[in-house]
């Protein structure tokens, strides 16, 4: 799937934000939801028009994923995007499911909920983007806001592991849901569960976060398996 050109790099939550690590969080969505392809080779020159920058920040920024493992370089051409296999996404989203179902439960009596509110615009903006179609954006608000719950547990370390976790995962399955209109209803949950944290509603918090994590397997699953086995109907 080729990657769509993008508009120039928006300001976030009314600050100038760094702008090498806000372009290294885009093309990290790119990649995770797709739209960089496992096993293709990019060139800063071509992708640069389609983020609405130029070519050296995205060379930079490209340098920082392959720190992290995510991509390669490929000498006078490019960088490579690295596979995944079916395997590690299991393993990931076993050791997510140990670490955020019942960090996240256990927010249910311990969170201010002043801090669960200011989640709430994440929320609606994954629903947005699910809307919109747009999953760079979805990707990355989706981030934030597991992140931004996770961090009220205060343990920064866990919050890392989850980050590079997530980095390292694959979403080949939100286009088809998006183009059969489904990835709104995935998007809804991340509503559903701050409702049930402000209402203390432990049975209700492990029930969403539990069923939330496995569609998130099941759009990583999209690639490797049929249409019909991955949910589209």
């Amino acid at each position: 799937m080729a990657v769509r050109k993008r508009p120039a790099l928006p300001h976030l939550g009314g600050r100038k934000p760094n702008f090498r690590e806000r372009l290294v969080s885009v093309l990290r969505a790119a990649l995770i939801s797709g739209e960089l392809r496992p096993g293709e080779v990019y060139s800063a020159p071509s992708l640069a028009p389609r983020f609405g920058v130029s070519a050296t920040p995205v060379r930079e920024a490209m340098l920082e994923l392959v720190k992290d493992g995510l991509a390669e370089i490929v000498p006078n051409k490019g960088f490579r995007i690295t596979e995944v296999t079916e395997e590690q996404l299991d393993e990931n989203t076993h050791i997510r499911s140990l670490i955020e179902i019942p960090t996240t439960v256990g927010l249910t009596t311990t969170a201010d909920p002043e801090d669960l509110k200011a989640l709430r615009p994440i929320a609606v903006e994954i629903v947005t983007s699910a809307m919109n179609r747009d999953l760079i954006a979805y990707v990355e608000a989706d981030l934030n806001f597991h992140l931004g719950l996770l961090a009220l547990a205060g343990n920064e370390h866990l919050v890392e592991v989850v980050r590079d976790l997530r980095q390292r995962s694959r979403l080949y399955g939100l286009t088809a849901l998006a183009e059969a209109g489904r990835l709104e209803s995935s998007a809804r949950e991340h509503v559903e569960l701050l409702d049930a944290l402000l209402a203390q509603d432990e049975e209700s918090v492990r029930e969403v976060i539990t069923r939330h994590l496995g569609h998130v397997r099941g759009l990583w699953a999209a690639r490797g398996r049929s249409r019909r086995e991955a949910g589209f109907r």
